[in-house]
């Protein structure tokens, strides 16, 4: 069990080193993950995973709600 965890850190280490620009979020996601999962019965690993997947997907969507801000910041003002 020991060896699964750790290759599946290292695998997880290799993919957010892989790919450092779409990784937004997946860090903070992955240390507050792997908080939670050390407290929830020793699943760090899984945690941190899981936090990866959801701080990334968070991130993504705050970027997309500051675009779509910014573009109707930068609309032209509508005539009566």
């Amino acid at each position: 069990m020991r060896r699964v965890a750790i290759s599946l850190a290292a695998a997880f280490a290799l993919a957010v080193s892989a790919a450092p620009a779409g990784a937004a979020g997946c860090l903070k996601g992955a240390a507050v993950g792997a908080v939670a999962g050390h407290v929830a019965h020793h699943h760090a690993v899984l945690g941190a995973i899981a936090g990866c997947a959801i701080g990334h997907h968070l991130a993504h969507k705050a970027k997309e709600q500051k675009a779509a801000q910014q573009a109707a910041k930068n609309a032209p003002p509508k005539q009566p």
